[in-house]
């Protein structure tokens, strides 16, 4: 059976979703995009037989009836599109971040729940075989009980535009990546947050571009973060540098290579100052599907068996909340408790 979607914004980002759509047999039977000739565009570059370029959401899905929407919005716009879809009988998968606000994502969750259909986030770093392969070593206690986990980001990223003048640019447009991610890796929750947003001296953003956090996670593990976009030279990579830290050992993720580390041999302690160690690599976990079509593959199980997709809303709001709650913590100067739904 061919699902039937459409997608609502036409914008650069559409570009990494159009390929996967059409490898996995989705039909796009529609564009829509407040420019009429960038949903026009997008069709033909695709070579969407099928799909029809409009300006009109809720006249697209009225007529369309699809199967799904999938929302490459700016997101401002990500709770009208997202809500409007859903009460329309589709199910929604989108880009990252769910919401621009902590009340528009649960609005969001609340429509989900009200309609029943699945509203999902896309957090492509969470389909990666590195990534897997951390994942999977320390959930399987390669290192024993997590205690610590450090997150290291700096570029310096001259974008122009929009993100040179936002009030929280690193906060609010990267940061969502790491911070999802360190839920992906170790299967915390936040707790609670101190955080410090700042503008270093040399910045060409107007906004806060660098930052400082300290996280409380679930089962006592404490979660560091440090990071900023107007960082000049001996840059990290785009998914950070990090290190994690439990009972028996450490495991290093740097540079985007396979992670390393070492743990006490035999897992064991022993007599001394310094404890014998023995090196470890654990052994890399294939993902045969990146990104967005990664993503895709897992919506399209749910609507085959009803297999419970990552970044279904409930669990991303977790990461969203995350971005807010350190944002809240700088403005106030204080420990901020992470409130989800």
């Amino acid at each position: 059976m061919a699902y039937r979607a459409v997608v609502v914004g036409a914008g650069g980002i559409s570009g990494a979703w159009f390929p996967p759509l059409n490898a996995e047999g989705v039909d796009v039977v529609g564009v829509v995009d407040l420019r009429l000739e960038a949903a026009q565009e997008r069709i033909a570059k695709h070579e969407l037989p099928h799909a029809e370029a409009s300006t009109d959401l809720e006249g697209t899905l009225k007529r369309l009836q699809p199967d799904f929407v999938v929302d490459l919005t700016v997101p401002d716009a990500h709770c009208k599109v997202t809500t409007t879809a859903l009460k329309a009988g589709c199910h929604v998968i989108g880009e990252k971040p769910m919401a621009n606000s902590m009340e528009e994502a649960r609005l969001m969750v609340r429509t989900s729940e009200e309609t029943g259909k699945l509203y999902m986030v896309s957090q492509s770093r969470r389909w990666n075989g590195t990534h897997a392969t951390v994942q999977q070593a320390l959930c399987g206690g390669v290192i024993g009980d997590l205690t610590t986990a450090n997150c290291a980001f700096y570029l310096g990223a001259h974008f122009g535009g929009f993100r040179d003048e936002m009030p929280s640019p690193l906060i609010l447009d990267m940061s969502i990546h790491h911070f999802d991610l360190v839920r992906f890796f170790t299967d915390k929750d936040p707790v609670a947050v101190y955080a410090k947003e700042f503008n270093p001296k040399g910045s060409w953003y107007r906004g806060d571009v660098a930052a400082s956090c300290i996280f409380e996670m679930s089962d006592g593990m404490i979660f560091t973060y440090m990071g900023s976009w107007c960082a000049e030279g001996c840059h990290t990579s785009w998914n950070g540098d990090w290190r994690f830290i439990g009972q028996w050992g450490t495991l290093l993720y740097e540079k985007d290579q396979q992670p390393v580390g070492q743990v006490v041999a035999g897992k064991t302690m022993h007599e001394g100052f310094h404890q014998p160690l023995e090196d470890i690599q654990p052994e890399p976990v294939e993902v045969p599907h990146g990104g967005q079509h990664g993503a895709i593959r897992e919506l399209l199980a749910y609507l085959n068996d009803g297999t419970m997709p990552q970044g279904e809303c409930h669990d991303n709001i977790k990461s969203l909340a995350m971005v807010f709650a350190a944002i809240e913590s700088s403005a106030a100067g204080q420990r901020v408790e992470v409130k989800v739904l």
